[in-house]
């Protein structure tokens, strides 16, 4: 792990659970990365380590960034990998957090040395958030769907596995790469709608906060979010209600939201979302 450097002794963690979420790809309408945010700064945190840039990103195509310290001397924001432990006052556990961002180079490396960290730390499961554009609408229930490395945790969880076959991130690929080791795993994915996709969307990742404290026992505050939630469908709407096309278009959606559901409505098969995901990536390269 000579990339990676540890700004403090690892401290003893309560049966940890390390949770994930990767800007990029993975990341539609910065959902996963929100809810990460959001848990980050609900807990009492402390920074782990980092993960060194310089090997696992192609700068011309994930540019580093220039800001301001303390308005006066400019400093160089690289794209950060960062480890954080999280305590929660009245939880049975402890977390570790990873915010990342998706490297461009060497994808096995970086998601083997991100196992081994867990393994040091002696996580007893890793989750992985993530969140994706499909044919959804802003006014249904957000879909999340939940993918799990063994039959165990499939039936523990109340999740579902998937038939999904194409492109994957680097959540696909840590996925496996727990699994390889050993080391359960957990993906979580949000459906965002198509057509506000270029948006942060609170509403995606305030379902994946929800659900992610179902699986760890530990609650984020999440009253921010429930506030952005209320601003951001009133907006939409208006936005929609005023474009006669896109209002149509969401009306068809509901629909077949609705003929889609099964018993729980909130939470479709890993099948569903992935047939989704397919059908919006066709009809984007048809047009």
């Amino acid at each position: 792990m000579d990339q990676l450097r540890w700004e403090m002794n690892p401290p003893k963690l309560r049966d940890p659970i390390l949770v994930c979420a990767f800007r990029g790809w993975n990341d539609a309408a910065s959902a996963a990365s929100t809810a990460l945010e959001t848990l980050c700064d609900s807990l009492e945190v402390d920074v782990l380590a980092e993960l060194d840039p310089e090997e696992y990103f192609d700068f011309q195509a994930n540019r580093p960034t220039i800001a301001f310290s303390d308005g006066a001397h400019r400093r160089i924001e690289w794209p950060r990998n960062t480890f954080i432990a999280a305590r929660a006052q009245g939880a049975e556990r402890d977390l570790v957090l990873l915010d990342g961002t998706e490297p461009n180079l060497k994808w096995r490396t970086y998601s083997e040395t991100i196992v081994k960290v867990a393994e040091f730390l002696k996580v007893e499961t890793v989750v992985v958030l993530g969140s994706l554009i499909a044919e959804v609408a802003h006014t249904m229930p957000v879909p999340i769907t939940g993918l799990a490395s063994s039959d165990v945790l499939v039936k523990q969880l109340d999740l579902e596995r998937s038939d999904y076959e194409g492109p994957t991130g680097i959540v696909g690929v840590l996925h496996d790469r727990c699994r390889a080791a050993g080391l359960p795993s957990v993906s979580l994915w949000a459906a965002v709608p198509h057509y506000v996709a270029a948006v942060p969307n609170p509403k995606a990742a305030l379902a994946l906060s929800e659900r992610l404290e179902k699986i760890t026992g530990v609650a984020a505050d999440i009253s921010g979010l429930t506030e952005e939630t209320a601003a951001y469908e009133e907006q939409i709407g208006r936005a929609v209600s005023a474009d006669p096309e896109v209002e149509e278009l969401v009306s068809r959606i509901e629909n077949e939201q609705r003929k889609r559901g099964d018993d729980d409505p909130e939470v479709p098969s890993g099948e569903a979302l992935a047939m989704e995901f397919q059908r919006f990536l066709k009809n984007q390269n048809s047009e």
